[in-house]
């Protein structure tokens, strides 16, 4: 279906992939691109119970179709460069971009202390954001986007477009499906085989302090809202969404939350096109998980997967053999194929 993926030797490794992504890449991005920055405009939307979402949009002269992406566990839209990056190679191509702080993550925190709820109201937060963006002017088809757990989001938006659309006026064919990168797919198994990992229980430590910090931004602009005496005590992803999350969505152990927002057992139901991106060496994922999506996958003829060898997490940095061999303009290969496909789909 695409060019293989074939990274330096040095990067054939995923956590040397990820560790590069995090620590080289995210310096030099920028430089990797002719492409500039699109005139973004800030604007809120109101996603799932009318929770203000902030976003920037932005519409080119002759848009062609619109993308609506966010990023993964942490961070926000000014520091998230691959969506960024993303954005501006969507909007280099003709796409209409719609890009989201999602639940209590950057500008949407300052307005609303709801905390995140990992695709049970984002996915449906995905489709109203479509259908306000659609009533500014972006055109159909829209495809969703994400990646890491920001994946997982995307897939619970398409899922949810499979059963809102008419109600928030927009048209079937309007929302057409989405590609994801390095989803997460079952959070519990992944944790659990992540502060097993000799290397992922430093990862697992750093995502759970960027949470605590999330948090307290949450507390500082809604300090009646967020208990500080819980951020003290969640110090791992696991503690965040016990002290911080289940009692609010109403379930009674984190383990129970994260069977009812697995991305795992949503993929049989998708109907819409769906790509999904994914790295076998992913090192924050359970690999017990790559043969089981290829099942899934392979029996979902709504589902593309491209299932591959190397890559890391959210890494796909190729090599100059694999760049001349996928004619690509960078090395950017994930974000390549992503809008490859979207161009084949229409």
């Amino acid at each position: 279906m695409f060019p293989p993926f074939i990274p330096p030797w040095f990067l054939k490794n995923g956590v040397s992939m990820t560790l590069y992504g995090v620590w080289g890449a995210s310096r030099r991005w920028e430089a990797s691109t002719l492409h500039p920055e699109p005139p973004y405009q800030d604007h809120i939307f109101q996603g799932a119970n009318d929770v203000p979402i902030f976003g920037w949009i932005t519409i080119p002269e002759k848009p062609k179709a619109t993308l609506v992406g966010t990023y993964g566990i942490t961070g926000d839209l000014d520091n998230q460069w691959f969506l960024r990056l993303l954005g501006r190679k969507a909007f280099a191509q003709g796409y209409a971009v719609v890009l989201f702080d999602w639940r209590a993550h950057g500008k949407t925190a300052e307005l609303s202390p709801t905390l995140t709820s990992d695709g049970l109201y984002e996915g449906e937060d995905f489709v109203r954001i479509a259908a306000q963006a659609k009533q500014m002017g972006c055109p159909a088809p829209f495809w969703l986007t994400g990646y890491s757990l920001g994946g997982q989001l995307a897939l619970w938006g398409i899922k949810a477009a499979q059963m809102l659309s008419s109600e928030l006026g927009l048209v079937d064919s309007d929302i057409v499906g989405g590609a994801v990168i390095c989803p997460s797919l079952d959070s519990e198994r992944s944790l659990t085989y992540l502060v097993a990992h000799p290397y992922g229980k430093y990862m697992e430590k750093a995502i759970s302090n960027q949470l605590k910090k999330l948090a307290w931004n949450l507390h500082r602009f809604h300090p009646q809202d967020i208990d500080p005496e819980a951020i003290n005590r969640a110090n791992s992803i696991w503690g965040f969404d016990q002290e911080l999350v289940i009692s609010r969505l109403g379930f009674a152990s984190v383990s129970d939350y994260y069977t009812a927002s697995s991305a795992l057992t949503l993929l049989p139901h998708l109907e819409k096109s769906t790509l999904i991106l994914y790295a076998a060496d992913d090192p924050l994922f359970d690999p017990s998980l790559v043969p089981e999506l290829d099942a899934i996958a392979s029996s979902n003829p709504s589902i593309d997967l491209a299932l591959t060898d190397y890559g890391g997490h959210v890494g796909y940095i190729s090599g100059r053999e694999g760049q001349a061999l996928a004619g690509d303009e960078d090395c950017w290969w994930a974000l390549n194929r992503l809008l490859d496909w979207f161009n084949q789909k229409m």
